[in-house]
Order: C-alpha cells, then sequence, then structure tokens
C-alpha cells in the first residue's frame, strides 16, 4: 500500500499526477524527509545511465580541477557541468573479472555479486533497488527501470545474455522488469492503470489543476504552468514518434510501410527514444514520482546502429573494437544524453537549490573499452547529492588498495540515509565522495 495522505496530487479520471516542489505550499508533505539530507528541502534522487561496450581508448580522460578541469573527447558534451562532476578513475568489480566476457561484467556492474554461470541467472540486489525497497513506499513508483535496446535471452560463452540486458536487479534471482515503451512509463507515472488510452494525460486533471492554481502564489503558478507544458510536450513527442515511421538501421526497399505502423511502439529513431526516456526521468525526479531510475541506453555486446549520426555500416559492439571517428561519435551521442538530463534538472529550482544539485547522476560501463577491459571502470557523478558531494575533482583509485566498485556505493547509499556495514564485495566507503 502506497501512503500519499500527506501528498498533495492533481486527479483525474484514471489519472493521478504528482505535483514540483513549490515554495507557497508543501505538496509532497512529510515523506519528503526521509530520504533527504538534514537541511535539504527536497529529496534526494538517484540515476544510472549505463552505455555497454565502454569508450574510445585515448578520449576517456580527465584531468584538473574546477572550471580549469580538462576533458577528453567522449565527456566534451557535459563540459558545462565539470565544476559539478567526480571523474573516478581505477574503480573494478573483482566478481565482473572473472568471466571476462560482456555479460559477466555487465550483470553484477550495480551490485559486485558473483555470477552463476551455465545459463542458471543469479546476481545481486543493485544499488537502485536497496534504495528502493528502503524508500519506494514514500512515492508512487517506488523505482523506473528504463531501456532503449530489447533484453537479449541467448547465452554467450557459458553465461546467459540477461546480465549484458539488465543493470538493475531487484533479488539476486529477479533482474527488475524494463520499460522500454515510452507511452507505457509516461502512463505508469501518471495514469492508475496503465493500458493504451485515447485521453489526454493534461486533459484529465486539467479541472483540478485550474482549483489547485488558485490558491498558490505567482512564482508558483509560473511553475506548475511550465510543468503542465513540459507534460503536454511529452505526450505530443511520444505521439509524434509513432507516426513517423521511421526505421532504426536497414532500410526498408518500399518508400513507405505496406502495413500500418502500431499504435504505441517503440520509437524507431534511436536519438528520439532516447530523448524521450530522458525527459520521462526527469518529469519523474521533478515531480517526486520516483526517486530512484536507471536508464540503460543500451545493451553491453549490443546491436544497435546510428544513422542518425551517419554510422550506420556496423553495430555498436564491433564499432567497440576500434578507435575510430565513427566509434568517437558515437561515445558523444551516448554522453550527450547524460548532459542534456543535467541541463533540465538544473533548470529546476527546488527552494535554494536545483534538482541536479539535489541529485547523483551516475554513468557508467561495464568496460573501458571495447577490449573487455574492466579493471579500471569508466565512472562519472553528476550532481550535489543535497549539498554532501563536491564536484570539480578528479579521483583517482587505479594504484590503491581499496578501489571496489561498491565501496563507491557504500558512500552514495549514505547520501540517502542509508547505512550497510557491506554492500557486495566491499566493507570500506570511498572517503573523498
Amino acid at each position: 500500500m502506497h501512503q500519499f495522505s500527506r501528498r498533495t496530487f492533481l486527479r483525474g479520471v484514471g489519472v493521478t499526477m504528482a505535483l514540483p516542489w513549490l515554495e507557497s505550499t508543501s505538496v509532497w508533505g512529510d515523506e519528503a524527509v526521509k530520504a533527504s539530507a538534514p537541511g535539504s528541502e527536497a529529496p534526494i534522487r538517484l540515476a544510472v545511465l549505463f552505455s555497454g561496450n565502454g569508450f574510445h581508448g585515448r578520449e576517456w580522460w580527465a584531468k584538473g580541477e574546477g572550471k580549469e578541469m580538462e576533458l577528453g573527447k567522449v565527456l566534451a558534451p557535459v563540459a558545462d557541468f565539470r565544476e559539478r562532476m567526480l571523474f573516478i578513475r581505477g574503480l573494478h568489480n573483482a566478481e565482473a573479472l572473472k568471466g571476462n566476457i560482456h555479460s559477466s561484467q555487465t550483470g553484477n556492474l550495480l551490485s559486485g555479486a558473483p555470477l552463476s554461470s551455465g545459463g542458471e541467472i543469479k546476481s545481486g540486489t543493485s544499488i537502485d533497488q536497496v534504495i528502493a525497497q528502503k524508500y519506494g513506499h514514500s512515492t508512487k513508483v517506488p523505482s523506473l527501470v528504463l531501456g532503449c535496446e530489447k533484453s537479449n535471452p541467448s547465452v554467450h560463452k557459458n553465461y546467459s545474455m540477461i546480465y549484458s540486458s539488465h543493470i538493475s536487479w531487484s533479488s539476486p534471482t529477479t533482474p527488475t522488469p524494463l520499460e522500454l515503451y515510452p507511452a507505457l512509463a509516461f502512463d505508469r507515472l501518471f495514469k492508475d492503470e496503465v493500458k493504451k488510452g485515447d485521453e489526454s494525460v493534461l486533459d484529465a486533471v486539467l479541472q483540478d489543476a485550474k482549483d489547485f492554481r488558485r490558491n498558490i502564489s505567482s512564482s508558483d503558478q509560473r511553475k506548475l504552468d511550465e510543468y503542465l507544458d513540459s507534460v503536454r510536450e511529452i505526450e505530443q513527442r511520444i505521439e509524434q514518434a509513432g507516426k513517423k515511421g521511421e526505421l532504426q538501421g536497414w532500410r526498408p526497399t518500399l518508400d513507405k510501410p505496406n502495413i500500418q505502423r502500431p499504435a504505441d511502439g517503440i520509437p524507431q529513431n534511436i536519438a528520439d527514444h532516447m530523448r524521450l526516456m530522458c525527459d520521462i526521468l526527469v518529469v519523474a525526479f521533478q515531480t517526486d514520482t520516483t526517486r530512484v531510475c536507471t536508464l540503460k541506453l543500451n545493451n553491453d555486446h549490443s546491436a544497435m546502429r546510428f544513422p542518425h549520426l551517419g554510422v550506420d555500416y556496423m553495430i555498436h559492439h564491433l564499432l567497440s573494437h576500434s578507435d575510430t571517428a565513427d566509434w568517437l561519435k558515437v561515445n558523444q551521442f551516448f554522453i550527450e544524453q547524460l548532459g542534456y538530463i543535467a541541463k533540465k534538472l538544473d533548470s529546476i529550482q527546488e527552494g535554494e537549490r536545483t534538482a541536479l544539485d539535489n541529485s547523483m547522476l551516475l554513468y557508467c560501463s561495464s568496460m573501458l573499452t571495447g577490449s573487455h577491459d574492466a579493471t579500471n571502470l569508466p565512472v562519472v557523478l553528476i550532481g550535489g547529492a543535497g549539498g554532501q558531494i563536491k564536484g570539480g575533482r578528479v579521483l583517482d583509485y587505479l594504484n590503491k588498495p581499496s578501489r571496489k566498485m561498491c565501496s563507491l556505493y557504500l558512500s552514495m547509499l549514505d547520501k540517502v540515509g542509508i547505512r550497510l556495514d557491506q554492500f557486495g564485495d566491499s566493507t570500506e566507503r570511498l572517503a573523498e565522495v
């Protein structure tokens, strides 16, 4: 049972819409304080973004501090956030080194747990789900698990490819269900039942919104209007994505499809698909509909292609095995999604801080490069965790005795008020985080 007695919602037939943080009235109730740092007015959120197969071997780097920090070309799309960023070098998952194959390096990326081989499915509960299980009762959606590439159920070199397809695990034997459809992800945030429907979510709550608007300050009225406009924009873009009829990768011989395109499907233009998922993540945080989200941009061992970049001759996995200009272009496209989310969250004011100040955006992959090097994982963390994380720094653990990825997770769990003696294979925190 979700408990919303102290929360304020806009309601309509079959729709419950959470509201953004407002200055003139408490719309989030007492629950908002539970997952917040002392003195923080808004809750702390965690978003984990993942892309498979690593990055360009010569262009994933950072050095220096603050606004003088220099970044490799892969990270150029997030240069505006260098003062809010931790670039973390040298972390690894010891268990991921045992299989030395994509699936064995991905299935425990967020847990550090041993993986079962031989096609059996067993990993460990991931950090996002640990937080969701602690605080999920305080929000409409305990966690949002989004993806832009379908799960692969096959077996590769004695390990299930389910590991390559899922970074979020609700239990050691249960990968968290992955939502690929933007329309259904959107419905889950706002509708009481997730199903296809013709009525706009916004239209359903419009009268309640008008009534609510009369009792808030003029500045909050502007904020409410901006929020409702953003909901309408996402609705319209989801509708248009289903009408374009674009096909990712392979091009058909027909100029137009000879059958009607199914409604509410997956957008076939990968750029549209990713951007919709980014916007859904932002609006979910903005409304406190959830405080935990993972966004898997593609699978490890991915078959994704990128015709919108002019890179349609080779799948993602094969591209990763050579440091070409096209590989760099694809890397930057993925990092652009992180920059887009950071910019959107930073534009949302929550008292003296922004939503980005109150969030942790973790971007990672299961290997540094396509050569399966998991001894030095690529990790970037953007956001202030309610004023608890100081950005503009490069943290290097490569030659240090304590460099477990799960040590980072213990530090991050501390930021949301979850104090554990051990997580995965680590009992130590990264004191610098």
